[in-house]
């Protein structure tokens, strides 16, 4: 898609145009083309990538209208006449040049330059056929009374448009004829010349690494709404580019360049923690803040979603609103981009996740199959005979690829790029120790990559060091999202359970004060996870203390729904053994469930785990605990409404709760004899 100047969005090379209404005035038609026309006049061919003759020609003619039409305007001031068939051909030319505009734009696209070099043949077809149409167009222009020079001009314009060739530049055709080359030497496992590749980026004005993720971000998006027939050139278009951004153009850019802006980048975000920056509901880095009426700031997409669940309150505050009005958040997206900037961080829009939906697990075409295998191979050498600039610029390339694909980081490991990260990580640079962390996380999700992480080298061991010592923040959080993929396995579970700091140190950041919400489920979600995978885990978890801790989180008020949610899940999953149930009732966990499933405060999600926990605490606590849960007058309303909306997905449990607490109630009133086992007494409000 393009972003064009008026902010619409578009195909590249679609060219959608609006026919003038037949009742136009033809001096507001000469006034709309004299406007499109100087918009065209503001592309310099020298910005264009490829076909700079035709964009060049292109201009002059447009120049050479620009004239004309301002003669016609003049001729209008003086109260000339014109007739119909003048006001259809200006209306012609006007669709024309709502075509010729959107085609220099794309010739000039920052980020399209290689797509635009592969499709130049293409783009000469579309200039010479639009061309072309000019003459027509003034052909059948009536005669009026315009100086002789105009009309001169007149006559000059339709000879030149009704020749015009427009052929792709014979720079282009050799820098085409270089690609292809290039893609063949892929296919057969060959690094190309470095030279070849540069006189190819060079022609089409690629020249940094930044560059390389303009194009890598523009090909990504052809991609996601290619036909079948375009995806495979599109793919290896993508390996070529991201080849040549980590082994040709290697290392994000030092800029130079605005040196006082990025100082004062710098000092609004100088002291700033990234998690003020996440939206409240998705915890991610918002695309477009947004704020209530409360002054809370969310994603736009996020509170969409929030008030199309039926919801009409603030998320965090629980309060009503009167409005579900927005705003635009304006200080704080500046914040967030200046943030992204300094930082290389790429924002996730609503097209990317539905790309990474459809994602494949491999590339379309063997070209790009194979050059992805030749970079990893490369950045693999690179962590082990590089020096430590190599070195860095290896693991920032290998952080970035790990996140885009399940076939990069199939490629990575089979490197050998793993064994190297767990070496570099007790790295005393924090710097070099968070882009290492992040990519042993990503490589993480890979089943090879869990097998090579925690094989004989003691990768579990280290990973949980440097979620206990970790220099930076950053790194102990990425530790703890990296236990949780690792635990996805039970063999990894049960021996990351038996190391001695691996549950404390995920409580740590649990209930740290300078972890925000998104470091608080990375590792609440890996707690869970070492329960749910291996049961020894839940008495090294209670051991460490963690019911005290989630509970006295729940009841803060101070965390987000999701982390919440977390908390009580992992109570739920406690509760399911005597002592975890014991221990979560003698500390009031019940009636903080209560309290939660009943407050409009919390999402259903949440709800739904405190519905999983009561039952717990019932069915191991007796029929003492069902008594107690009887007392409160809310508990049936809240449960039915649980019921009854259906949100949960816990219908069944919020039932049995139900039939349990009626049953209570039937056996106290001596209609039922009592079925409940009175083995243990536990004070559970």
């Amino acid at each position: 898609m393009v972003h064009t100047q008026t902010g619409s969005r578009r195909r590249i090379l679609y060219f959608p145009a609006v026919n003038p209404s037949e009742s136009i005035s033809i001096t507001t038609l000469v006034d709309s083309l004299l406007q499109i026309a100087g918009e065209i006049l503001t592309f310099k061919p020298k910005h264009s990538s490829t076909n700079k003759q035709s964009v060049k020609e292109t201009l002059r003619h447009i120049q050479n209208l620009v004239i004309i039409f301002d003669e016609i305007r003049i001729q209008i001031q003086v109260g000339s006449i014109f007739s119909r068939a003048a006001v259809l051909s200006l209306s012609e030319l006007h669709v024309i040049f709502q075509k010729l505009k959107f085609l220099v734009e794309d010739c000039t696209r920052d980020g399209a330059k290689l797509y635009m070099l592969i499709n130049s043949d293409k783009v000469s077809a579309h200039f010479r056929v639009l061309t072309r149409s000019i003459s027509t167009c003034l052909d059948t222009f009536p005669s009026i009374d315009l100086s002789e020079e105009v009309n001169e001009l007149i006559y000059l314009i339709i000879r030149q448009t009704r020749k015009s060739e427009a052929r792709p530049d014979p720079e282009d055709k050799r820098a085409i004829d270089s690609v292809y080359w290039i893609f063949n030497l892929f296919e057969n496992r060959i690094n190309p010349n470095p030279d070849q590749i540069l006189r190819v980026l060079d022609h089409i004005g690629v020249r940094k690494w930044s560059d390389c993720v303009k194009e890598i971000g523009f090909i990504g998006e052809e991609i996601s709404g290619a036909e079948k027939n375009e995806i495979e050139l599109l793919s290896s278009l993508m390996g070529f580019i991201c080849y040549c951004r980590c082994v040709i153009l290697r290392g994000i850019d030092e800029e130079d360049e605005k040196e006082e802006e990025e100082e004062e980048d710098d000092l609004i975000i100088g002291g700033l923690n990234v998690d003020d920056l996440r939206c409240p509901i998705s915890l991610e880095i918002m695309n477009d803040p947004v704020v209530l009426e409360t002054g809370h700031t969310y994603d736009r997409s996020s509170i969409k979603k929030w008030f199309s669940s039926g919801n009409v309150t603030c998320p965090k505050t629980g309060k009503i609103l009167v409005s579900t009005g927005l705003v635009d958040n304006v200080s704080v997206k500046q914040v967030i981009q200046s943030y992204c900037k300094q930082n290389s961080v790429v924002l996730t829009t609503e097209t990317d996740q539905k790309r990474k939906k459809n994602k494949s697990i491999s590339p379309e075409s063997l070209a790009a199959e194979e050059a992805r295998k030749l970079t990893a191979e490369f950045l693999a050498g690179e962590l082990i005979i590089g020096g430590v600039k190599e070195m860095v610029k290896a693991l920032v390339e290998i952080r970035l690829l790990t996140k885009t694909s399940s076939f990069n980081r199939s490629c990575l490991v089979e490197a050998g790029v793993v064994e190297s990260l767990m070496k570099i990580l007790l790295s005393g640079d924090p710097t070099i120790q968070e882009t290492a962390m992040a990519g042993v996380l990503n490589l993480s999700k890979d089943v090879a990559g869990k097998t090579r992480i925690a094989g004989d080298g003691g990768g579990l061991e280290i990973i949980v060091e440097v979620l206990n010592e970790g220099i930076r923040r950053e790194s102990r959080q990425y530790a703890a999202a990296s236990i949780f993929y690792l635990s996805s396995l039970g063999d990894y579970s049960r021996l990351i359970g038996e190391i001695p700091d691996a549950i404390p140190g995920l409580l740590r950041i649990v209930k740290g004060c300078d972890y925000g919400d998104s470091a608080k489920r990375n590792a609440l979600i890996a707690i869970r996870s070492l329960l749910i995978q291996q049961s020894d885990n839940h008495w090294r978890v209670l051991a460490a203390g963690a019911v005290p801790v989630l509970l006295g989180l729940v009841k803060s008020g101070e965390i987000g729904d999701g982390v919440t949610a977390d908390s009580i899940a992992i109570l739920a999953k406690m509760a399911e053994y005597p002592d975890g149930m014991i221990s979560v009732l003698r500390r009031g966990g019940l009636k903080l469930a209560v309290k939660v499933l009943g407050s409009s405060e919390f999402s259903p999600a949440t709800k739904q785990h405190c519905v999983v926990l009561l039952l717990n605490l019932c069915v191991n606590g007796g029929i003492d605990v069902v008594g107690s849960l009887a007392k409160d007058p809310s508990i049936m309303g809240s449960l039915y409404t649980v019921l009854s909306n259906g949100e949960c997905g816990v219908g069944r449990k919020a039932s049995a709760l139900i039939k349990m607490i009626h049953e209570f109630q039937e056996r106290k009133t001596g209609m039922v004899e009592p079925a409940f086992e009175r083995d243990r007494f536990v004070h559970a409000w």
